[in-house]
């Protein structure tokens, strides 16, 4: 099963260096925990596709374990493997979870972003 994202392109802003490639929001976490233990799995595998209008698109699998180039990203105990092609693309964004009257998604605050199509989904860096 794997489940949408929608891609956010916000201003850059003074760059606070951090340890982690991905930072969660506590809702992300929350969320993230919730599915890990419905799911049974470690924890959320975020890698990045070619797809949509502009170019590339998140995707979020489950994942039991990191393969050989995987970065591992731990907050709060939850973990988010991130494929090692979409690294360089992810470096500095913020994971947040979002609900409204149309939809539950997870957002990607990317400050790497130079722009995305009208849906929201594809991206380009």
């Amino acid at each position: 099963m794997t489940f949408g994202a929608t891609v956010r392109a916000v201003t850059r802003s003074r760059l606070i260096p951090t340890r982690a490639a991905l930072s969660l929001t506590p809702a992300a976490v929350k969320k993230v925990t919730d599915i890990t233990t419905r799911q049974q799995c470690q924890g959320l595998k975020v890698s990045v596709r070619t797809r949509g209008c502009n170019g590339l698109t998140y995707v979020l699998d489950f994942c039991d374990y990191a393969t050989k180039f995987d970065e591992v990203v731990e907050q709060d105990g939850v973990k988010i493997f991130i494929d090692s092609k979409a690294l360089m693309t992810l470096i500095g964004t913020e994971m947040d979870y979002t609900t409204n009257k149309l939809a539950s998604e997870f957002v990607f605050n990317n400050p790497n972003v130079k722009g995305t199509c009208g849906c929201g989904e594809s991206f380009s860096v």
